[in-house]
Formats: structure tokens, C-alpha cells, sequence
């Protein structure tokens, strides 16, 4: 079991371990509530250095994502960054994606944890006929996220560098805790904040100042149900190898207008199922659980949780197209029981 440049400072803080992804990780430290709240509410961080982290270079570096990934990679400008997907050549999904444009002909590609040596592979093989050079730098980053409606009043107590003067997506260098770290304003949980690029050995320091600037600690739990609230997919549920992303709320990412890996595959896949936001009445659904029509099973959750904001259960599943229209009513089967459902509009929380 790998652990990150953080694992002794969570044991100190006597977080619950989880195996996640390959690593031993903090599933919570008090609750996954409280923890929740405290992000909603003030600010939260989260060891996120499990994450993969790849450089790409050189004068085709632009040419070869275009082709590599979904988003329009052109409309990056230096300092700037985008969410993304990498296509297969089925029309599904290798992973979904971060890109940070860091120079002029440099990127630096945030991956999911499970998927590094899968994401790695499959973009080497893409790189013939691109003037590309690509490093697999997972090992050479710590990464905390910091969010929150105060993590930015939080983070500035602890650098000189104006923070509130950037928008959401921008990424430039600074000081924080006296480390030089990369600063990203970028998240998973739809509140404001900081994803923070720190190198391994320096993380700890910069860990227990943000605990000293009042930021609460939390796990992966308090993450996952920040990011349903919010809407937001995780690989492995929401999207995988065999999804397509027309067929999803993210279709955006899809720019059609260039060329990519699996275009043709892709664009015409049919959409028998759709990928829905469910709120459920009287039961927290889970992944796996059946939704039902009339008696008939009619879709699957991928994700289910309880929103400790709307105070009700809430859920992303793939259901048969025809029902997919807001407002649709459907049941969970929640334990052999019947629970009622109705497709809504996400995010379920507006923030």
C-alpha cells in the first residue's frame, strides 16, 4: 500500500485509513458530516497527492492534446487551465482530466490515482507523429485542495501573493508557508478554494501551517459527498471506459469541431441511456441500487449519498433515455423497499 507525503500527519490527527486507489488515505478524521460542513461553511483542505501528475512538452505539445483530449486545448492561454476528458477509441473514456497550461509550449496533466499507469500508457501511445516529450512527474508533487467559502482568506493569511485578484481556473507560482508551491483556483467540491502543488518533502509544513490558519482536515469521504452535491462525476461511476459523454450532464467537454482519438466512434454512439441527477424521498441511495418505472427496471445509480445541505438523499444514475426529462418520477429500490425519485437538474446544491 503506497501512502503520501502526508500519511504521518493524518495519523497524527488520528484520521480513519482507508485503502483508496493503491494508497492508505483518510477517509475521515471526526465525520464525514462535520467535515462537509466545515467546507460548505468556512473552509476544509484534503490530501489529494494521490492524484497523477504529467508533464507534457515541447513544440507539438498543443497539436497532440488536441488530439489526446476532449476540451479545446487552443483556448488556453499561459496561466491558465481547463477540465478535460481522454477519449478511448470505443467512444468511451480512458479518464477524465485536468490540463494546466504553464508555459508556452508546457502543460501539466492532473489524473485520476487508479488510472496513472493506464492514462500513461495510453498517451504514449499517441505520441507518434507529435513533437512531444511526456514525464510522469506523479512522484515529485504533494497536492492539497483548500475550499471553501473562507479558503481564500484562509490561504492569504499565509503568502504575499494576491490571491483574490485571480479567477476560477487560473494557476500561477507563489509562496505559501515561506515553500514555493503552484497555486491552482481550481476544485472538486463547487465551493471556491485552491488546489496547492507543493513538492513531497514540503508538504507537511505547509499541511500543519493551513492547520494552524484554521483550516478543518478532511477525508475522502467528506470529498465524495461534496462532489455529488455539486455535481460533479468520478471516474470508475459516473464515467468510464464504456461511458459515453454525449450521453452525460458534461457533453460540453465534447468540442466537435477538431479532430480527437475515437471522433467517429464517439460521435455515433447511440445514447440509449442517460445520465441523470435523482433526489429520493425517504432513503439514501447507493451505488448499485435499481431504479425502477412501473415495476420495471428502467436504470442504474452509479453514486448515492445523503446531502447533509438538502437533508435528503441524492444520486447520479444511468436511466433509460426516454425518462431522462427533469421532473420525471421514478423509485430506488433502497433495501427491497420502494423509495420515491425524481429526476432534477444538477448541481443539487447551487453554491
Amino acid at each position: 500500500m503506497k501512502t503520501t507525503p502526508l500519511h504521518q500527519a493524518h495519523l497524527a490527527l488520528g484520521a480513519k485509513m482507508v485503502p483508496f486507489a493503491g494508497y492508505e488515505m483518510p477517509i475521515q478524521y471526526t465525520s464525514i458530516t462535520s467535515e462537509h460542513l466545515a467546507v460548505r461553511g468556512l473552509a476544509g483542505m484534503f490530501d489529494v497527492s494521490h492524484m497523477g501528475e504529467f508533464w507534457i512538452r515541447g513544440p507539438g505539445a498543443l497539436e497532440f492534446l488536441q488530439y489526446a483530449t476532449l476540451n479545446d486545448v487552443a483556448k488556453l492561454k499561459v496561466g491558465r487551465a481547463q477540465y478535460s476528458m481522454l477519449p478511448n477509441e470505443r467512444g468511451g473514456l480512458v479518464d477524465d482530466i485536468y490540463i494546466y497550461r504553464t508555459g508556452e509550449s508546457e502543460y501539466l496533466m492532473v489524473v485520476n490515482a487508479a488510472n496513472i499507469e493506464k492514462d500513461w500508457a495510453h498517451l504514449n501511445a499517441l505520441t507518434q507523429g507529435f513533437e512531444v516529450q511526456l514525464e510522469n512527474a506523479s512522484d515529485f508533487f504533494g497536492l492539497i485542495a483548500v475550499q471553501g467559502p473562507h479558503a481564500v482568506a484562509r490561504l492569504q493569511k499565509l503568502t504575499d501573493t494576491d490571491l483574490s485578484s485571480h479567477k476560477k481556473n487560473d494557476t500561477f507560482m507563489g509562496k505559501l508557508a515561506g515553500k514555493w508551491v503552484r497555486f491552482a483556483r481550481t476544485g472538486y467540491t463547487g465551493e471556491d478554494g485552491y488546489e496547492v502543488f507543493v513538492a513531497p518533502d514540503e508538504a507537511r509544513v505547509v499541511w500543519e501551517a493551513l492547520l494552524a490558519a484554521e483550516v478543518t482536515p478532511c477525508g475522502l469521504g467528506a470529498r465524495d459527498t461534496l462532489r455529488l452535491e455539486a455535481g460533479f462525476p468520478l471516474y470508475g461511476h459516473e464515467l468510464t471506459d464504456e461511458t459515453n459523454p454525449l450521453c452525460t450532464p458534461f457533453s460540453w467537454v465534447v468540442k466537435g469541431h477538431k479532430a480527437f482519438h475515437g471522433k467517429q466512434a464517439l460521435l455515433q454512439s447511440p445514447c440509449a441511456r442517460r445520465l441523470v441527477g435523482l433526489q429520493v424521498e425517504g432513503g439514501i441511495p447507493r451505488e448499485g441500487y435499481r431504479v425502477l418505472k412501473g415495476g420495471q427496471v428502467v436504470g442504474t445509480l452509479t453514486s448515492g449519498t445523503h446531502s447533509p445541505i438538502l437533508k435528503k438523499g441524492i444520486g447520479m444514475a444511468y436511466i433509460a433515455s426516454e425518462l431522462a426529462e427533469v421532473g420525471t418520477p421514478l423509485e430506488v429500490e433502497i433495501r427491497g423497499r420502494m423509495a420515491g425519485a425524481t429526476v432534477v437538474e444538477m448541481p443539487f446544491v447551487r453554491l
